[in-house]
């Protein structure tokens, strides 16, 4: 038996779309060919589906995830080819061996969420995440079957409106709501709590005595998680939250599960997974096939559309130094960077300067404060102001008034900088950083001392705490946090006045935010305090500037001379006068290869229009007070009276927001660091 040139061997499976054979085509490798049922194959509407989803599931990395090598959706029975993974199933494992413990239940967790990574930067969504769908192959776990729930899902005379793809214990409770919206890869983030939850405790978290039961639970009780300890219980109970923003990003659980297991300095010691899986993870985590900095967060995948439109398609790619060592192995094209690693605190750090591609591993934050950018003028405390005059201005009367700032997690070792000036005697400037939910740290900095605390579930501790006359009221200092394994230093004007043990094991990732409070803090009649915070920069310990190898070119800074580049847009205040923006490369695919030495293979973005690469640093930037504002228009005849250039017309700021919103490309124009013209990027 064959089809498509494919031997069929033998039948390995069963199921509600079709059946599954081990095959060959020739003398390749064996294969798992599916083949579609025939009452599908006579329905257009899941013919046109089935096309598209997977020619974009061919797009996804090879990251612990089972390749997708052919397909037909126009043969007389449309089939699928995938890579054949030789080994049982996460469920099998489980109902024979028992639930997994340490380093087998962490690689499980790694494995999924770097095959989450691939799947969801290719802008493709599981839908169906579950143990039978997890396989053990060589080295680490791979995920299958993704790339065609949402073709039968969405084919309307196969699915009624209370029919849906997947298995009640692991879909999210969005998908029970009755609202019919569109579902987001934030539903795949809670299927892999789901999982974990069920390799590590061989139940899944809202088991009942039938579907219906299951389901109400998941939308109105809480998970049960009794028998996951330590981090990895913590990362379960935030991915199988309620509301979809609530959860993590599948790049940014990688990023948290990552850093739990590189630390060989933390309280716990990180738990051994194989090589093989680190490689797989680190690439996955490293390849720029995901939204990056403070980008589209959950339900919002990187898709293709018309110039102009939301949805434009955005192609990253952006390899760094450790990318290159796994490329042979990962299937990826590689070059060199030069990127520094990490160093200790014992000198102070040299001023940042715009990295050289490869050179940033996690988020870069900068932001003046002078206006509304990357931290808004909001309160998470009733009581309290944040305002912006000459910098983030904070008056409060209660303890902890806090600023609201960007929702990057920031992982791993870091320093946080900004010039702080206190009020009076009685202020304290606070930074609470890894930070996830209620639980996180303080930096506490007030005349006469300096302090780190932790804030448990129940309880504060002082980890440190330092005397000290160096914070004068009114005057300004500038303060650095550095962050580097379990432990935290402070400087203030470049001389080190603390030095911490973090001692929770917990919290080695986090957001971080700004605020104030007085120095006593619980009295009753406690006078009103000020803060004014100016000119923070958040960005990856070590990551210091290197110098890039000849005919690559580094970012173009933005911060401050004269320049013209592409910038993606991040959040565009044009009342406030401010925008976020990220600094990228734009190239043809052919400049990218030559640029970047790579050979044509179907790996590489060689034959593509264009590609960007992301710089990771995300800057808040002025925009003057009558900036130049221009954007591609399909009919070019309403540019009436204008100069006209394949389309580019004078719009206003209104309409230009529109078109670029959030994640638009845009050709930004800079004079000593504030803003004087904004060019939608025409994107071929």
């Amino acid at each position: 038996m064959s089809i498509g040139g494919y031997q069929l061997l033998e039948r390995l499976g069963e199921g509600g779309m079709g059946a599954v054979y081990l095959g060959r085509h020739a003398d390749g490798p064996l294969v798992a060919v599916k083949i579609i049922k025939p009452e599908y194959a006579h329905e257009e509407e899941f013919r046109g589906r089935f096309r598209s989803e997977v020619k974009r599931a061919r797009q996804v990395p090879p990251f612990c995830t089972a390749a997708v090598l052919d397909a037909d959706p126009e043969h007389r029975t449309p089939y699928l080819v995938v890579e054949y993974v030789d080994g049982p199933s996460l469920d099998e494992v489980v109902a024979k061996q028992g639930p997994l413990t340490d380093s087998n239940l962490q690689s499980v967790a790694i494995g999924v969420a770097t095959a989450l990574t691939a799947i969801h930067g290719a802008g493709v969504i599981h839908r169906d995440l579950k143990p039978r769908n997890v396989l053990f192959g060589l080295g680490s776990p791979k995920v299958i079957d993704f790339g065609i729930a949402r073709a039968l899902e969405m084919t309307s005379q196969h699915t009624r409106p209370d029919q849906m793809v997947g298995t009640v214990s692991y879909m999210a409770p969005e998908r029970f709501d009755n609202i019919h919206r569109d579902i987001t890869p934030a539903a795949d983030v809670f299927a892999w709590g789901a999982v974990v939850t069920y390799a590590g405790t061989g139940r899944t978290p809202f088991r009942a005595d039938s579907p219906t039961a299951t389901a109400a639970r998941i939308l109105t009780q809480p998970p049960n998680l009794h028998g996951m300890t330590g981090p990895l219980a913590d990362l379960v109970q935030l991915t199988l939250a309620k509301d979809p923003a609530d959860r993590p990003t599948a790049h940014e659980l990688l990023d948290m599960l990552l850093a739990q297991n590189t630390d060989p300095g933390m309280a716990r010691r990180p738990i051994a997974i194989d090589p093989r899986l680190r490689e797989a993870a680190e690439a996955a985590q490293l390849s720029g096939h995901h939204v990056s900095g403070s980008g589209p967060r959950l339900g919002r995948p990187v898709t293709s559309g018309k110039p102009g439109k939301k949805g434009r398609l955005r192609t990253v790619i952006a390899v760094t130094a450790a990318a290159t060592l796994l490329a042979t192995a990962a299937g990826l094209y590689s070059r060199d960077s030069g990127s520094a690693g990490p160093e200790p605190f014992n000198d102070v750090p040299t001023p940042a300067t715009m990295p050289v591609p490869g050179a940033v591993r996690g988020p870069w934050v900068v932001d003046s404060l002078q206006r509304r950018g990357q931290w808004t003028g909001v309160s998470e405390d009733y009581g309290g102001v944040c305002d912006f005059k000459g910098g983030l201005l904070i008056q409060t009367v209660i303890p902890d008034t806090l600023c609201t700032g960007p929702a990057q997690i920031f992982a791993g070792d870091q320093t946080i900088e900004a010039s702080f000036t206190l009020g009076n005697a009685k202020s304290c400037a606070e930074v609470k950083f890894r930070a996830v939910k209620e639980i996180h740290y303080w930096l506490d900095l007030c005349p006469g001392l300096v302090r780190i605390r932790h804030q448990g579930a129940t309880r504060i501790e002082t980890l440190e705490v330092v005397e000290t006359d160096v914070l004068t009221p009114g005057q300004q200092r500038e303060v650095l946090l550095g962050l580097y394994e379990d432990s935290a230093e402070v400087r203030i004007d470049g001389t080190v006045v603390l030095t911490a043990t973090l001692t929770d094991p917990n919290l080695v990732a986090g957001t971080v935010a700004l605020g104030a409070a007085p120095i006593d803090q619980y009295r009753n009649d406690s006078p009103e305090v000020e803060v004014l915070i100016a000119g923070i920069e958040i960005r990856p310990a070590g990551d210091l500037p290197s110098t890039p190898a000849e005919n690559i070119p580094p970012f173009t800074d933005v911060r401050d001379g004269s320049s013209t580049s592409t910038v993606i847009v991040h959040a565009y205040h044009p009342k406030l006068r401010s925008m976020v923006v990220e600094p990228v490369l734009f190239m043809t695919g052919p400049e990218y290869c030559e640029t970047f030495g790579l050979e044509v293979t179907a790996d590489n973005p060689c034959e593509r229009a264009w590609v960007t690469e992301d710089s990771k640093m995300t800057v808040t930037l002025p925009i003057a007070a009558s900036p130049k504002l221009r954007s591609w228009l399909d009919d070019p005849g309403k540019c009436a009276g204008d100069p006209v250039t394949v389309g580019i017309c004078k719009v206003s700021a209104a309409v230009l927001a529109q078109r670029i919103g959030a994640e638009g490309l845009a050709d930004v124009t800079v004079e000593d660091g504030v803003v004087t013209a904004i060019e939608e990027r025409f994107t071929p």
